[in-house]
């Protein structure tokens, strides 16, 4: 009995021994190798591909701002991660496709290869092992999950012609629902990553029936949702938050589908808005939501925003600012309030705060980012012209006031800001936030006033002050007085400061991080920064309105092309005409006025064209006014010009002055274009080669006057340069010549060495100087270098000989009581502003000593 059984056993094993034979083909061997390749190669490999997709998805950061993404996205750096699980998994895999190459396995772990490539961006490898099995594989399920595996694999590389290719191949195939639900949710996968929401959603749509429990399906319904929600389709949109918070998904996607379903509520009654609100309430009072509160306001807000309760989404929005901290949705509700004061309540001021802030928040990757930029430079653009104005013309009020009544002015707004920080000392209240708010201009309204009253002044009201004090407390709170006080606003979460109230000279300055120490006296740092920008000479208050007539041709431009509000523009136009009925964009501004009222009062916009005709008959508006089609007639003469200028060219360069000269008039005879300026440069060129450097130096200077700011004028500049500096270094040669014209403005100058290390010494001595015995002449006190070993401080403004030699003998005098500065060695002088730029050129400094020595009365020694 016992042989019987050896006997049994030793052919049981000697079958067994025979079954691992790979080339075998009988049913033990299939039984053997199937079981072997599944339990063995294909089991492990599997798990170690579950391990690394665990991690893929472990990696996921959902932003719940945006619709979801059905699959996460890998990289390189998380590849590095699990690197050795997908040489493990691609390992495993092999081996059970050499040892049992029979096996009905074998399929399955080509397909697992191809997934452990995609995973490690191996892109090419995984494409050629999904492709071989669609090939060399019979069984067509196997088949049909190596193309849709092929589909993601494609999707992922973003070749997208590719991937519909591999999806119309596999559609015409008949497949099992397995494989049916799959492809269904890689064409899903496939048309999110192109932002076809509608065909993604079809998709999904269809998906949802088959899904099982391992493939999320709470997250589907979820996505499906907000989908639908993004698309318009609300009812469908709640339905599918519903099936969502059925499956009892994990509790952030369970907020946010309770959070959506109020947001998509269908309202047709005030019961139906009361239970939306009741929900959103709900979820505040939730204990498990206070990290959500932000989130949440800001859902709020959009809701009342679609019931056009702006008052109640204005609210809703800061209020979603000031709780939580996540950027994103402060970003957004920044976007949210910079749309309403743009499109609904036309606040370009407020807007541009929001707008500013919304750019800082949101990420560079947000949808339409690019247009929420655009926009936010606009009004940038916009609020900076407006500040301008304002500020330009409350320092030309200020220039009327003198040091005294200056300095009371800024120390009455100190005192006034100190009397309410100390009232307010222990009534300080904490804020996550601040709101985004704006006022008048802190020196008032003024923006084109020409009335001097002080009533109409910020610091010369004190109803206006009062206010401004409770607008202040408002917005800032209370906040215990202490210099430099905007710093402390940065230890808090303040997520924006009042960018809109104040001019952006004084914004930038105030806003700036200081890291030196408070000044002991802040009214007198505060009277310094204001005083050194008031224009007192005629030339700064020339340059202060020039400003103003730029600013408000500029927001006048901004209204017309791309704000479009013409009738805004149109009075920012007609400001501009009454103030400065001399500007030098007339021209243009008639033609604007004329297209603004051409069709809405045809009267007026005729008014406007005579105007033009009449007072600028050259003017390219005026041209195209009478002939539309000019512009397009113009480019033809520029085109013509440009080949006659080519030849002017080549005979310029081959020596033939005369030929070149003949060609620019032929040019310029066909009239005036935008090419005239080329031209006439030309010329400007020829004159250096056939007439005296003179001329030609005073022709370049001219033309680049004519053409500031252009590149032919840069061009022109550095070529007056350049003849200088070569006609400089011919004068060094020849020795340095200076002028012995004396009757005309001076300047005084002390040069020194470096190493001297006299520090600002110089410029206080001199300062002190001006103020004690100058004070009428309004002297200007500047540092240069004079070249590398020296630098200079030089006084400029005396008017003529006698007071630069009277300036010269009251230095010398005040010298003897200053001990600091001598001890040091410099020399020290009166110079013409001919002599100053022969000096500065040649650095000819004994030359011109030499001269002052013997054209100045001994006096100025």
């Amino acid at each position: 009995m016992r042989s019987a059984f050896y006997f049994l056993l030793l052919c049981v094993a000697f079958v067994l021994i025979q079954s691992c034979s790979p080339e075998k083909n009988t049913w033990t061997s299939k039984a053997y190798h199937n079981t072997t390749a599944h339990y063995n190669g294909y089991f492990y490999a599997r798990e170690e591909v579950q391990k690394i997709e665990n991690t893929i998805w472990a990696s996921l950061s959902d932003d719940y701002n945006r619709v979801l993404r059905l699959y996460p996205t890998v990289d390189t750096a998380l590849a590095k991660s699990y690197d050795k699980d997908i040489q493990e998994s691609i390992k495993m895999a092999s081996l059970a496709i050499q040892r049992h190459p029979n096996s009905k396995w074998v399929d399955d772990c080509y397909i697992l290869v191809g997934k452990a490539r995609l995973y490690s961006l191996d892109f090419g490898n995984a494409v050629q092992t999904l492709k071989f099995v669609n090939t060399k594989s019979k069984d067509p399920s196997a088949r049909h999950r190596a193309i849709i595996q092929l589909v993601r694999t494609f999707t992922e590389y973003k070749e997208y012609n590719n991937a519909q290719s591999a999806i119309d191949y596999v559609s015409k195939e008949k497949l099992d629902k397995t494989n049916q639900k799959r492809l269904l949710m890689e064409k899903a996968y496939f048309y999110q990553e192109q932002a076809d929401y509608d065909n993604m959603v079809r998709n999904l749509s269809q998906a949802a029936p088959m899904l099982r429990k391992k493939d999320r399906p709470g997250r589907v319904y979820f996505i499906i949702g907000q989908v639908y929600q993004k698309l318009g389709f609300e009812s469908e949109a709640y339905n599918y938050y519903k099936k969502c918070l059925a499956t009892n998904p994990e509790y952030e996607v369970d907020f946010y589908a309770r959070l959506y379903m109020a947001q998509v509520t269908e309202i047709s009654r005030s019961k139906s808005v009361n239970a939306a609100m009741k929900s959103f309430r709900k979820l505040l009072k939730d204990s498990k939501n206070k990290e959500f509160k932000d989130k949440i306001y800001y859902e709020m807000g959009v809701f009342e925003l679609k019931q056009k309760n702006i008052n109640n989404a204005i609210t809703s929005f800061k209020q979603s600012v000031r709780e939580g901290n996540n950027k994103r949705v402060d970003g957004e509700a920044f976007l949210r309030l910079g749309e309403i004061y743009y499109d609904t309540l036309r606040n370009y001021k407020l807007s541009q705060a929001y707008y500013d802030s919304a750019t800082q928040a949101l990420p560079p990757d947000y949808e339409n980012y690019e247009a929420i930029k655009a926009r936010q430079e606009i009004l940038d653009e916009f609020v900076g012209n407006l500040n301008v104005i304002q500020w330009q013309d409350s320092l030309l009020r200020l220039s009327s006031l003198d040091s005294v009544g200056l300095r009371s002015i800024i120390d009455s707004a100190y005192q006034a800001k100190k009397a309410l920080a100390e009232k307010s000392v222990g009534k300080k209240k904490k804020r996550n936030r601040i709101d985004i708010e704006t006022t008048d201009n802190v020196f008032g309204n003024i923006e084109g006033s020409g009335n001097d009253e002080s009533a109409d002044w910020y610091f010369g009201n004190p109803s206006a002050m009062a206010l401004g004090q409770t607008e202040f407390r408002r917005i800032w709170g209370d906040i215990v007085l202490e210099d430099n006080w905007r710093r402390s606003l940065r230890s808090s979460k303040a997520a924006v400061t009042n960018t809109a109230s104040m001019d952006s000279t004084t914004i930038v300055a105030s806003q700036k991080e200081e890291t030196e120490a408070a000044p002991a006296d802040p009214v007198g740092a505060e009277y310094a920064k204001v005083n050194a920008q008031i224009p007192r000479t005629d030339d700064q208050k020339k340059e202060a309105l020039k400003k103003i007539e730029d600013a408000y041709f500029n927001v006048g431009e901004i209204y017309y092309f791309k704000l479009k509000e013409p009738e805004n523009a149109a009075d920012y136009f007609t400001r501009l005409l009454k103030r400065f009925p001399e500007t030098e964009y007339e021209p243009e501004i008639l033609y604007h006025m004329y297209l603004i009222y051409k069709d809405s009062n045809p009267a007026r916009a005729e008014e406007y064209a005579n105007l033009l005709r009449t007072k600028h008959p050259e003017s390219t508006f005026a041209k195209t006014l009478d002939n539309p089609d000019y512009m397009k007639e113009s480019n033809l003469a520029n085109e013509k010009q440009k080949s006659l200028y080519q030849e002017a060219y080549a005979s310029y360069q081959d020596g033939d002055y005369n030929k070149a000269t003949s060609l620019i008039n032929e040019a310029r005879a066909i009239g005036v274009t935008t090419f005239t300026p080329t031209l006439r440069l030309l010329e400007i060129l020829i004159v250096g080669k056939t007439d005296d450097i003179s001329k030609y130096q005073y022709q370049l200077g001219e033309f680049a006057k004519e053409n500031v700011a252009t590149d032919l004028g840069n061009y022109a500049q550095k070529l007056l340069e350049a003849s200088r500096t070569v006609q400089d270094a011919q004068t060094m040669k020849a020795g340095v010549t200076y002028i012995r014209s004396l009757n005309e403005p001076h300047y005084f100058v002390m040069i020194y060495r470096n190493d001297e290390k006299l520090g600002n010494m110089p410029t206080l001595t001199l300062e002190k100087l001006n103020t004690d015995n100058f004070r009428e002449l309004n002297l200007k006190t500047s540092n240069m270098v004079f070249n590398p070993e020296n630098t200079m401080t030089l006084v400029d403004g005396l008017p003529r000989v006698s007071f630069a030699i009277e300036y010269m003998k009251s230095f010398n005098e005040k010298l003897a009581t200053l001990t600091e500065l001598r001890s040091h060695k410099f020399h020290s002088f009166v110079i013409t502003k001919d002599n100053f730029d022969i000096l500065y050129r040649t650095k000819g400094l004994d030359e011109y000593l030499q001269f002052f020595e013997k054209n100045y009365p001994k006096e100025a020694e």
